[in-house]
């Protein structure tokens, strides 16, 4: 599977992104999918995941209450509602897959899109 992500930019502190990730194949239901971040000078972090099904979502403690991650399995595309932005969220945001695994690792993911960046000012 190939992933496209899309909607970074400049927002001020307080305001809402949505970032929108294109899968590419007909297997995405097959995929869990995440998101993930990378501040300069920092490693790559967790912001959020969902189940193949959809059902479940899991999200890191400092984005949990403002992202909402969803899928649109019809459309095989995968979001990222972000609300009440902080410039500390300002980084790379790169949305992922894993075909077998599960969890909150970048190990666990197979796919990777080419990130969008996000730019928090205060």
């Amino acid at each position: 599977v190939q992933l496209q992500a899309s909607g970074g930019g400049l927002v001020q502190a307080g305001g809402s992104l949505r970032l929108s990730c294109a899968a590419s194949g007909r297997t995405f239901s097959t995929y869990e999918l995440g998101w993930f971040r990378q501040a300069p000078r920092k490693e790559r972090e967790f912001v959020a995941r969902i189940t193949r099904s959809g059902t479940t979502t899991y999200y890191a403690n400092s984005v949990k209450g403002r992202f909402t991650i969803s899928r649109d399995s019809a459309n095989n595309t995968v979001y990222l509602q972000m609300n009440s932005l902080k410039p500390e969220d300002t980084a790379v945001y790169y949305c992922a897959a894993a075909r077998l695994g599960s969890g909150s690792l970048p190990s666990v993911y197979d796919h990777w899109g080419q990130g969008t960046l996000v730019t928090v000012s205060s």
